[in-house]
């Protein structure tokens, strides 16, 4: 550890990260489909997930910063402004469009040496496959019947050998996602669907290193080199470059947490002189499990001191938290977890399970008490 890293309360890095995640306004990217090109690339990614116990996390996500949200805000965004499209970060997720070139290089990889899994895929079906898209236009899974059907390789998986040409499509990037109804996704020619007259140019090495850094420091405002290449480790040695170079120029400042000083982070300047205002508990927000704040587990038990477990697919008996267990953000602080199910036949949200991590209080139940009644509201919308 440099000596001339600084040492930060828990409380200032958590402000720090707040007001990069914009959780610290209520309405901070305004509202309809440019609210959501603007929130997706202000945090890089929106993470999709298909559990739907309530609403499925990249509704929530996009609901937690934009209050007015509709789900028509997203569906436009990504089939008739086309500001963001679907592709791979650590998970599926939705990316702003502008940043498109910085997956190619990923696409083209794919492409150039595709999973184990498509090692078999039939070059022949595959180009039928384009070319009846390309005759008929965007095509689902459902608009496609196979003659011969093949054995599931998962529980959620398809029986259709297409789905496979469909993901294959997908992540070499000559298909992409035009459309969602619900789950159900439509394929078009990438080129078509975003209306280029050629493939744009891929991003090279540096330059996709320099784009990760900046969303990091963009979305996180304080970051280590693991929240930096979360998704992406193998950019860690080019990005450790960058950093560095950043820190000669003094355009990153080395900085650490209290008592980790073991845990390098660095952080813009203007960043670490900002005056940030304690946030009030009644500023309440319950969060999804994908929430760019939670994902990261390490980095969010080191800011917060809060381990979140994902329970899903634990076993009823083994489950501490519940099913789908959803943070509550109560000011800088998480203060209680949420097992929420949504009775869509009697339109009321259903808590499961509350579990306190701080002694509750009667201002701060009002407060979360409200966040549930605006959180059932979004449900029903």
């Amino acid at each position: 550890m440099a000596n001339s890293s600084i040492p930060l309360t828990a409380r200032h890095a958590r402000a720090i990260w707040l007001r990069a995640q914009r959780l610290d306004i209520a309405a901070p990217f305004g509202e309809g489909p440019d609210a959501v090109r603007l929130a997706t690339g202000h945090l890089g990614y929106v993470q999709i997930d298909t559990i739907n116990v309530i609403e499925r996390s990249h509704h929530h996500i996009l609901q937690t910063r934009i209050p007015a949200y509709r789900r028509a805000d997203l569906e436009q965004a990504q089939s008739g402004a086309k500001s963001i499209f679907e592709y791979w970060t650590h998970a599926l997720a939705y990316v702003p469009t502008a940043d498109y070139r910085m997956f190619l290089p990923a696409m083209n990889q794919f492409r150039a040496d595709p999973h184990p899994s498509y090692a078999d895929l039939d070059a022949g079906h595959y180009a039928a496959l384009l070319k009846r898209i390309r005759d008929e236009g965007a095509l689902s899974i459902r608009d496609i019947n196979d003659e011969v059907l093949v054995e599931k390789t998962h529980p959620w998986g398809s029986r259709k050998p297409s789905r496979r040409a469909l993901r294959y499509g997908f992540f070499s990037g000559d298909l992409t996602v035009s459309k969602r109804t619900g789950m159900l996704k439509s394929y078009d020619l990438s080129a078509r669907h975003f209306g280029w007259p050629r493939r744009p140019r891929p991003a090279t090495v540096q330059q996709v290193a320099q784009y990760l850094l900046a969303r990091a420091l963009r979305s996180q405002g304080m970051v280590s080199l693991d929240s930096v290449c979360f998704g992406n480790t193998g950019a860690k040695a080019a990005i450790r470059t960058l950093i560095d170079a950043a820190v000669a120029k003094k355009q990153l400042v080395p900085v650490h947490i209290d008592n980790h000083a073991n845990i390098q982070h660095w952080v813009a300047p203007a960043a670490l002189e900002q005056e940030l205002a304690p946030l009030s508990p009644a500023r309440t927000a319950i969060l999804s499990p994908f929430d760019p704040l939670i994902i990261q587990r390490k980095r969010l038990q080191l800011f917060f001191g809060y381990e979140h477990r994902f329970e899903a697919y634990v076993p009823a008996d083994k489950r501490v938290l519940g099913y789908f267990a959803l943070p509550v953000l109560a000011g800088d602080e998480i203060v209680a977890a949420l097992d929420l199910k949504m009775d869509r036949s009697a339109g009321m949200l259903a808590v499961q399970k509350w579990t306190w991590f701080t002694a509750p209080r009667p201002e701060l139940q009002t407060a979360i008490d409200e966040a549930l009644d605006r959180f059932e509201r979004f449900q029903k919308g």
